[in-house]
């Protein structure tokens, strides 16, 4: 149930299509729904404007499909992310429609497009940070945002970056990808005043610590106006890329 189908249901009952006995019948689900090994949120996309993703990662491949079916009867792009081989076939053998994005393993179930709104660039430092600038990406994209891909510029040939300033300023949120030392963050804050959430990766030698190394770089960043999420963490870094890219959109 989202905010666009709760307004139908009111209008519908103001309008007396629908008597408020049938309203209540179809709100009482909310907001959870016990499935016993999981409670699903369905009231998400009533508080935050996107409905529940499921993180595939420990769960078994019937308990994903048990969970994203109960989603997909109530929203449309549902996420279902860290999707495994294994999950990937159970979703596809399912019967939900679902759209696989194999780089970002992540599988957007009744996946619908829209016409994006206002602008996320999401900047990848190195092809070997693409499974996370991915995940954002498509998470981003999922959510409603027109999203912009600007891949392979790390700091190793920053004239990689420099025709791609112009749409960089004119985005309202900017995420960058990079593992390493995660540079890029820092470069991009330098550059550009729009806010730049930073996703450090586990790509790097041995004295990245699996990505250590350029979360610490990126939390001591001495550009303004860059924030840091977890490693690897390419659905935090769209989510909070949404809420800042709804809110300036609004503004306009």
């Amino acid at each position: 149930m989202d905010r666009e189908k709760v307004r139908e249901l009111l209008e519908a009952v103001a309008a007396g299509a629908l008597a408020p006995e049938q309203a209540l019948a179809r709100l009482r689900a909310l907001p959870v729904e016990d499935l016993r090994f999981a409670r699903v949120d369905l009231h998400r996309s009533l508080r935050h404007g996107v409905p529940e993703a499921v993180f595939c990662q420990g769960k078994t491949p019937e308990q994903v499909v048990a969970i994203v079916r109960r989603l997909a009867e109530a929203h449309d792009n549902v996420l279902a992310t860290r999707a495994e081989p294994a999950v990937v076939a159970a979703l596809l053998a399912s019967g939900l429609p679902c759209q696989v994005h194999e780089a970002a393993r992540v599988v957007v179930v009744k996946p619908v497009a829209r016409d994006g709104v206002g602008l996320i660039v999401v900047v990848s430092a190195g092809t070997s940070d693409l499974p996370v600038a991915e995940e954002a990406a498509v998470t981003a994209e999922a959510m409603g945002n027109h999203v912009e891909r600007v891949f392979d510029c790390g700091v190793a040939g920053l004239h990689r970056l420099v025709p791609h300033l112009d749409r960089l300023s004119e985005a309202n949120a900017i995420i960058a990808v990079a593992g390493m030392e995660g540079a890029l963050p820092s470069v991009l804050g330098g550059l550009v005043d729009r806010p730049v959430i930073a996703v450090p990766t586990s790509v790097g030698y041995g004295a990245s610590f699996g990505g250590v190394a350029a979360l610490l770089a990126m939390l001591n960043s001495c550009a303004p106006g860059v924030s840091v999420v977890n490693i690897d963490n390419g659905y935090g870094a769209a989510a909070q890329a949404n809420q800042i890219n709804k809110l300036a959109s609004k503004l306009r």
